[in-house]
C-alpha cells in the first residue's frame, strides 16, 4: 500500500501559533505511517513551483520530519513562509508557465483594465504530481476561500482558522486573537504614562478592515472607549466622551482605540495603493484623521499610536498555544477519518470540526446589538450570564 501524504501549507498575515499547528499535524501524521510535506509561501507555493526544476522544487517544498520541526513551536510567525496569493486571481503568469492557456478574467479598477488568470488546473496538477492525499490549509478568510475552491474541484481539504482580526465564520475563535489582545492591552498600558504624562487624548489603531473584534475586545479588558467598522459613530459624541473621560480622570487623558477600518457619520477610511489578490488595498490611517478633528475642535493635543503590526509578531500567549496545538491534532483526526471540507473550530465554547465557511458570507462581524454600547463608543459589559468564554456564538 502506497504511503498517503499530507500537505500543510499557511496563507495571508503570519501570526502566533501557526508552528504549532504545523508540528502537531507533523509528528501525528509521522507517528501514524503518513509522509508529510510542507509547501512554502502559501498558495505560490502551489502555482509557482516547477517541479521539474529541482531548485524550484527546493524552493517551495519542504519535506517535513519530527527532526525538521522539533523546536518550530517555540517562535512565532510561520516556518513556511506565507503570502496573499490568489491562484484564481493571478495578475501574471510564473515564467515556467508562458504561453500556456487559462481561465481568464477582465479586471476594471479605477478605470484601469488589467487581466487576472485562474491557474486552478495548475494547482491541481501540482498536487496530484506530489502524491498528496490532504491538504492543511492554515489561513484566514482569504486563504480559506480557496481552500473552499479546492474542495468544490473535488480536491481533499481540511482548513485550520487563524487571524487576529478574530473574523472566520463558523468559529468563535480563530489562531492569533488571544496573543493580538495582549499585545495590543500591554502596548496600551504601557503608554498610559506617556498619554498621562502629556496629559493628551491617546488614540490607538488596531487591525480590524471589516471587523472590529480586535478593538472591541482590547477596549473591553483595558477599559476604553473604542470604535469598530459594524457601526458608524456620532463624531461630535465620541470627542464628548474622550473629553469627558479626560476631566475626570485625576492625570487628565483618555484613551480610544480603533479598527482600521472604524468610519463615522460622513467619514470614509482612505483607501491608497495596488489592491492585492484578494482585492484590498491599504487604508490609511482613520486615527490621524480622529486625532485631527479631535486637535482642530478641542485644541486638546493627542499622542497616535498605530499598534497594527506589533500585535502579531513574537510568541503565542498560553491561549494560542493551547488552541494552535488542539486544532492541529483535530485536524490530524479529520484526515485519519477521511473528513474533507472541514475546519477546526470552537463552537459553544467547545472544541469542534465545521464545514469551511462559504466564501460568499464574507468575514465574521461583531454582533453590535450585544457587544458595542453605541450611545457610550464602548464594549457592552452586560448580559453575559451563560455567554462561551470569547462571548460570542455561532450556529452549528
Amino acid at each position: 500500500m502506497a504511503t498517503r501524504r499530507i500537505g500543510i501549507l499557511t496563507g495571508g498575515g503570519d501570526v502566533p501559533g501557526l508552528n504549532t499547528v504545523i508540528q502537531n499535524v507533523t509528528y501525528r501524521g509521522i507517528e501514524h505511517g503518513f509522509e508529510v510535506v510542507g509547501i512554502r509561501r502559501g498558495w505560490e507555493g502551489l502555482t509557482h513551483v516547477n517541479l521539474e526544476d529541482p531548485a524550484s522544487k527546493a524552493h517551495y517544498i519542504l519535506p517535513l520530519t519530527k527532526e525538521v520541526t522539533r523546536t518550530i513551536d517555540r517562535t512565532g510567525g510561520t516556518f513556511l513562509h506565507t503570502s496573499r496569493t490568489n491562484p484564481q486571481k493571478m495578475k501574471s503568469l510564473p515564467e515556467h508557465l508562458a504561453g500556456q492557456t487559462f481561465p481568464q478574467k477582465e479586471s476594471t479598477k479605477k478605470g484601469v483594465t488589467s487581466t487576472v488568470f485562474d491557474v486552478t488546473s495548475e494547482v491541481l496538477k501540482n498536487l496530484e504530481k506530489l502524491g498528496i492525499d490532504y491538504l492543511v490549509a492554515i489561513g484566514g478568510d482569504d486563504t480559506l476561500s480557496y481552500a473552499s475552491r479546492l474542495d468544490r474541484e473535488g480536491f481533499r481539504v481540511v482548513a485550520v482558522p487563524k487571524t487576529m482580526d478574530n473574523d472566520v465564520q463558523n468559529t468563535e475563535y480563530c489562531i492569533g486573537f488571544s496573543t493580538a489582545i495582549t499585545r495590543a492591552a500591554d502596548a496600551i498600558q504601557r503608554q498610559r504614562t506617556t498619554v498621562g504624562s502629556h496629559e493628551r487624548v491617546g488614540i490607538f489603531r488596531v487591525f480590524g478592515r471589516d471587523a472590529g473584534h480586535t478593538a472591541l475586545y482590547t477596549a473591553y479588558i483595558t477599559g476604553i472607549r473604542c470604535a469598530i467598522p459594524e457601526y458608524k459613530f456620532n463624531l461630535e459624541r465620541m470627542i464628548e466622551l474622550l473629553i469627558k473621560d479626560k476631566r475626570e480622570n485625576p492625570s487628565n487623558y483618555s484613551i480610544v482605540v480603533l479598527s482600521e477600518g472604524a468610519e463615522w457619520e460622513g467619514y470614509q477610511v482612505r483607501e491608497y495603493g495596488e489592491a492585492d489578490a484578494y482585492g484590498h488595498r491599504k487604508k490609511a490611517s482613520v486615527a490621524e484623521d480622529l486625532g485631527e478633528e479631535v486637535k482642530h475642535r478641542t485644541k486638546e493635543e493627542t499622542v497616535i499610536s498605530d499598534l497594527t503590526y506589533e500585535l502579531r509578531s513574537g510568541a503565542p500567549d498560553f491561549v494560542d498555544k493551547l488552541v494552535a496545538g488542539t486544532f492541529g491534532n483535530m485536524a490530524f483526526e479529520s484526515i485519519l477519518a477521511n473528513r474533507s471540507n472541514m475546519m477546526t473550530a470552537i463552537v459553544g465554547g467547545c472544541f469542534e470540526m465545521m464545514p469551511i465557511p462559504d466564501p460568499k458570507r464574507g468575514p465574521r462581524n461583531v454582533d453590535v446589538a450585544a457587544m458595542y454600547d453605541t450611545a457610550e463608543c464602548r464594549p457592552n459589559y452586560s448580559n453575559k450570564f451563560g455567554m462561551p468564554i470569547f462571548l460570542t456564538r455561532v450556529q452549528k
